[in-house]
């Protein structure tokens, strides 16, 4: 079940999230027979350079949200001077870097939600797709995967497509498999590696969530200053935060700047009674912290 394309034997991705997917985490995943991906999240060329040098000798590749790319289109060339086995974009027009990250040997990964944004990617002549479902943690569009999958695959022709949303264990990955899916991103369940850049308060919350404990919503966007387009929210632990300002998103902009102010000292605290922890739904399968290498064998046993 190898991912030829990809020249990895185990046809598994790590999801490029960011503030958790760094070098030592991507490396793991890679040394395990997948292939790990750097979180360049909302862009920082130190950090790039850094993350690389932490993966070391390790194949690895890097994801950008490609909007962000838009502001700060250097920060493409600060990742191909290491030379990524892969550049996965996410949310963007991905035609304006598509070549240049061609003619550096990375293989190109787009990640689409919709039929929109597959035929928009497919213009670009990837070399994989991701179809991401609403079940996926952080930003995300209004498809669910059980009904995306297919409806990618009948427009991708011979071009492989990856699964995305709520694949946590070996049952996820053989579903996915099962509605024709050519391999698996994963993030949250890497949330809760060892070697994952999250905190260790952030990776015993999602241990401990249970039941319907996220939701999609664009309030921690707002408190954050993130612009996100109106149709892409964001799946995350609900917490005392969410719980009193989902539904009143007008109500917290009028108070942005009193809640901002508490927010900020929040994160910094590692409070995620108020900070953001993105999640998916399949939060509730995962039940322990595990080095990567185990995370990679027991979805891809």
């Amino acid at each position: 079940m190898s991912l030829r394309i990809l020249n990895i034997p185990k046809p598994l991705l790590l999801a490029p999230m960011g503030f958790v997917s760094g070098g030592a985490l991507a490396a793991a995943v890679s040394a395990a027979g997948g292939l790990g991906l750097l979180g360049a999240g909302y862009g920082d060329a130190a950090w790039i350079r850094e993350q690389f040098r932490l993966a070391g000798p390790a194949r690895a590749g890097i994801g950008f949200i490609t909007w962000s790319l838009a502001r700060q289109p250097q920060l493409l060339d600060v990742a191909l001077e290491h030379k990524p086995a892969a550049v996965m974009l996410s949310f963007g027009d991905p035609r304006p870097y598509a070549e240049k990250i061609r003619r550096s040997g990375a293989k190109l990964v787009l990640q689409v939600q919709d039929v929109e944004t597959t035929r928009e990617a497919l213009a670009a002549k990837p070399d994989v797709l991701v179809a991401q479902g609403t079940e996926a943690g952080g930003h995300g569009g209004q498809r669910s995967l059980f009904a995306l999958l297919p409806a990618v695959k009948a427009l991708a022709g011979k071009i492989p497509v990856l699964a995305a949303g709520g694949i946590v264990d070996a049952a996820g990955f053989e579903a996915a498999r099962a509605l024709g899916a050519d391999g698996v991103l994963v993030g949250t369940r890497f949330i809760a590696a060892d070697e994952a850049l999250a905190a260790p308060q952030a990776k015993q919350r999602l241990v401990q969530a249970q039941g319907d404990a996220t939701l999609r919503t664009t309030v921690f966007d707002i408190v954050r200053g993130y612009d996100w387009p109106a149709h892409i929210t964001g799946r995350a632990l609900r917490n005392r935060f969410s719980d009193s300002w989902h539904g009143k998103e007008d109500l917290l902009k009028n108070r942005l700047s009193e809640e901002r102010s508490r927010y900020q000292i929040a994160a910094e605290k590692r409070d995620y009674d108020t900070a953001v922890l993105f999640a998916g739904e399949a939060v509730d399968r995962i039940d322990s912290v595990l080095p990567a290498r185990a995370i990679v064998e027991r979805i891809c046993r």
